[in-house]
């Protein structure tokens, strides 16, 4: 049985746990794990019907079944629509029943759902992540290796800032550079480049501007691709152009220590709250708890945000092979801000860490 086909099976078998009859699965992170298929979002549709007990059906629209073939996905049956037919009619021949429970996909559009709702009315629809998301939350080591080129691939961007952040640039300037660097290195695509200097650096998501950085100024350079295998990389480093303020660099040492302090805390056994506390109480006990603005991390993988998330709350234990970010930060609103990111993949005795520039404060 190929791998694809033992993830097909595996969801069948949580979907019967879970009490679904079957997973109905729109383009997304959830059918590329499941079938190998990195499908468009189109107003077309184009979904996995999952029966719990029955044959995978994967509908596309004619147009789309060569690309659909051509990503083998085995184990499953193609059919597929042309324009002006009705698609969930194939839907209903698919699950060749009356359902009394379905699994649509999280992200799947409001148009589509209601269409379903419409096309199998005496079927309750709950949430298909709630099943998808257990089967993805532990990496395989195959899965682990793509992390760790995806980690490779964007260490090489950052290694080479040096070469763009300067004063007297523009964010937007230097992150089209990035932005090219990133595909150099092996990357697919460009998932996001923020450049965020002096004050944008106090905003976690600024993204660019046409604002032209200064000397001595703060930068936070928080950049992602996606791989050609779909595997995401998301790394964070703040640089300096020049010698910071002395109260920047104050802080940015307290944000060094409370990083790596919550790298080490991972391990199997403890909880995400757990190590979101450690950087947490290390940045509250310095003077700046409401400067940490946002969650410790977030899981990582075929999606650039996916459970594990490493928060206040989350009482998840940490497994090995379940992979996520350990990125605090400091923000002061007006003035500047700092982040350091790095992903990490919890191991049967601790933490493997897939970034491994250093973390200090570069001074360019």
């Amino acid at each position: 049985m190929s791998q694809k086909e033992q993830r097909l099976r595996a969801a069948q078998l949580a979907a019967t746990a879970a009490g679904l009859d079957a997973l109905l699965i729109p383009p997304s992170a959830d059918l590329q794990y499941l079938t190998g298929y990195d499908a468009h979002a189109l107003e077309r549709l184009t979904l996995l019907v999952l029966p719990a007990d029955g044959e995978p059906t994967l509908i596309v629209p004619r147009l789309e079944r060569p690309a659909a073939e051509a990503a083998d996905p085995r184990g499953v049956r193609i059919v597929d629509h042309v324009d002006g037919s009705d698609p969930y009619e194939l839907v209903t021949a698919a699950l060749a029943g009356k359902p009394d429970a379905v699994g649509v996909g999280n992200r799947m559009w409001a148009e589509q759902v209601l269409a379903l709702r419409a096309a199998l009315p005496g079927a309750e629809q709950r949430l298909a992540g709630a099943v998808l998301a257990a089967l993805r939350l532990r990496k395989s080591p195959d899965e682990i290796e793509a992390l760790r080129r995806a980690g490779q691939a964007i260490d090489a961007v950052h290694a080479q800032m040096g070469q763009w952040l300067r004063a007297g640039r523009t964010e937007n300037e230097v992150a089209a550079d990035i932005a090219a660097a990133i595909r150099a290195a092996g990357h697919a695509g460009v998932e996001f480049t923020i450049v965020a200097a002096g004050p944008n650096g106090a905003s976690p998501h600024h993204g660019t501007s046409d604002r032209v950085i200064g000397a001595g100024e703060p930068v936070v350079v928080d950049i992602g691709g996606r791989m050609p295998d779909g595997y995401c990389s998301d790394s964070t480093r703040t640089y300096s152009v020049g010698e910071p303020p002395a109260e920047f660099a104050a802080y940015y040492q307290v944000l060094f220590e409370a990083q790596r302090a919550a790298v080490a805390a991972v391990r199997p056994g403890v909880t995400a709250a757990s190590v979101d506390a450690v950087a947490r109480d290390l940045i509250a006990a310095a003077g700046y708890g409401e400067a940490f603005l946002h969650r410790t991390g977030h899981g990582i993988g075929l999606d650039g945000h996916e459970e594990p998330y490493i928060v206040a709350g989350n009482d998840t234990v940490l497994e090995a092979g379940m992979a996520f970010s350990i990125e605090p930060g400091i923000y002061l609103a007006g003035r500047h801000g700092a982040r350091i990111e790095d992903i990490v993949v919890c191991t049967t005795d601790g933490v493997d860490r897939l970034n491994t520039l250093p973390t200090e404060l570069v001074i360019l």
